[in-house]
């Protein structure tokens, strides 16, 4: 248990006080309290910002483990999966039944989509001796994704003081929506080969 994954423990935590503060919320509440997705944007913000820098000192200290590994890619896909899945969620509908967060659940479900098929792609290439890391469209995909969260969360927070940034909010939900699944054809094609290959009977 080195430093960067000590950091990589340190977010998954982050992550589940940050789960933890946003099932309180209520939009439907008589007095919402605007002030805890303030809390949840700092939060998140921290916790997206450690996965650069545990990925980092794993490099810089020569401590890649099989450990990291592992463990970096599911605690992101942990805190990005559950950060939608709560703003898709009853929490963040009115009283007409809008969802205020712009996150419809079918965005979600294609957000896991698209995480599955690269994991899966993933695990099969690793598997066979290949190397599957990550391109720089997942990357991309990585930082829209936790923009679109924090953008989400603040304007919802401060409706009046960042109104320009609301009225942006759906175009920003939607390109994150469009860019996450636009990324999954580039691991696609990464691992074409193994796809096409024909499998080796059991002797």
């Amino acid at each position: 248990m080195n430093l960067p994954n000590q950091i990589t423990v340190a977010r998954l935590l982050m992550a589940i006080v940050f789960f933890a503060v946003l099932a309180q919320f209520s939009i439907q509440a008589p007095s919402p309290q605007l002030r805890m997705l303030d809390v949840c944007a700092a939060l998140f913000l921290v916790a997206a910002l450690s996965d650069a820098v545990d990925g980092y000192l794993a490099r810089k200290l020569n401590e890649v483990t099989a450990l990291g590994r592992v463990l970096d890619p599911f605690v992101d896909k942990i805190l990005i999966l559950g950060a939608y899945i709560f703003l898709a969620g009853n929490g963040f509908v009115d009283d007409t039944g809008q969802l205020v967060s712009d996150v419809a659940p079918w965005m979600v479900v294609v957000i896991l989509g698209r995480e599955l098929l690269v994991t899966s792609l993933r695990s099969v290439n690793e598997g066979t001796g290949r190397a599957f890391g990550a391109n720089w469209h997942g990357k991309l995909k990585m930082f829209l994704q936790s923009t679109a969260v924090v953008w989400v969360l603040l304007t919802l927070a401060h409706p009046e003081r960042l109104a320009f940034f609301a009225m942006l909010r759906p175009w920003v939900v939607y390109l994150t929506v469009f860019v996450t699944v636009a990324s999954a054809f580039s691991y696609v094609r990464a691992g074409r080969g193994v796809l096409t290959q024909t499998p080796v009977p059991n002797p």
